[in-house]
């Protein structure tokens, strides 16, 4: 595989009819370039996009969805790569964390923290029934690392697999019948496939997820019940600071937080 710069971040973002997650990948690399202005970035999409807070902008076909994740190993420009999803804000510095990537050829997050750092594994299990059932790693596709390698090539090319054979993939799992394949499910099943111990420790970076049920919100729109504010990159939720990555997966929010950073 052949790499044009030592290390970077890339971010998927393929547009539907219903979400702009280019426009979020713009907000998410003003976040990160708050604090790292000079990191490099890589846009992975479907259509041209002329944007300067992108270093690289990879073309490739729309495979639709979650189908497009794969894709990011052979279209990194990076001996070393950070996959980050759209939809995510950085709130502190985070490059520091290279150095704790390298232990491993590819690194997974895994569980999550609430808006109020609460960590380790989401107290409500509601969005993890299909993992708890069948036994599977708790991962986070959202920050992904890999450097090229016999393994990172082989991880890829085994979601890519699951991907495109989900059906027959449902029938071995417990409560996956009606279970649409989404990456952190295809994640969770190559890893168990392939051994954890390669891909997956409790102690690196995980997102604040701000799934309603993680953070015990009545609303689906969280925005409805918190106050949110942006100031200098410093993100705060009802007061409560935000640190490392926030998964704000409300995309309409995108164009609002991207206003913060200009």
């Amino acid at each position: 595989m052949n790499y044009t710069d030592e290390r970077g971040y890339i971010i998927p973002a393929f547009n539907t009819p219903d979400v702009d997650y280019v426009e979020c990948a713009r907000t998410l690399a003003k976040s990160l370039r708050q604090f790292h202005p000079d990191v490099k970035i890589c846009l992975l999409t479907s259509d041209p996009v002329d944007d300067s807070l992108f270093n690289y902008i990879k073309v490739v076909e729309d495979l639709g969805g979650y189908l497009n994740d794969w894709q990011v190993y052979a279209n990194s420009p990076f001996h070393e790569t950070v996959k980050l999803e759209a939809d995510m804000l950085i709130t502190s510095p985070f490059d520091h964390w290279w150095d704790y990537f390298r232990h491993n050829d590819v690194w997974i997050s895994t569980g999550c923290r609430d808006y109020k750092n609460y960590g380790g594994s989401a107290r409500d299990r509601t969005y993890r029934k299909v993992f708890d059932a069948n036994q599977l790693p708790d991962v986070y596709n959202a920050i992904t690392y890999w450097r090229v390698s016999p393994l990172a090539k082989n991880f890829f090319t085994t979601v890519r697999n699951l991907m495109n054979n989900w059906s027959s993939v449902q029938n071995s799992l417990l409560y996956a019948k009606d279970q649409p394949v989404n990456t952190d499910l295809a994640y969770a099943v190559a890893v168990e496939y392939m051994g954890r111990e390669s891909f997956i420790d409790p102690y690196g970076p995980t997102i604040v997820h701000m799934k309603p049920r993680i953070n015990g919100l009545a609303a689906q729109d969280w925005t409805k019940q918190l106050v949110w504010e942006i100031l200098n990159g410093q993100v705060r939720l009802n007061g409560w600071t935000q640190t490392g990555i926030l998964h704000y997966n409300i995309k309409t929010l995108a164009k609002d937080f991207g206003e913060c950073y200009d």
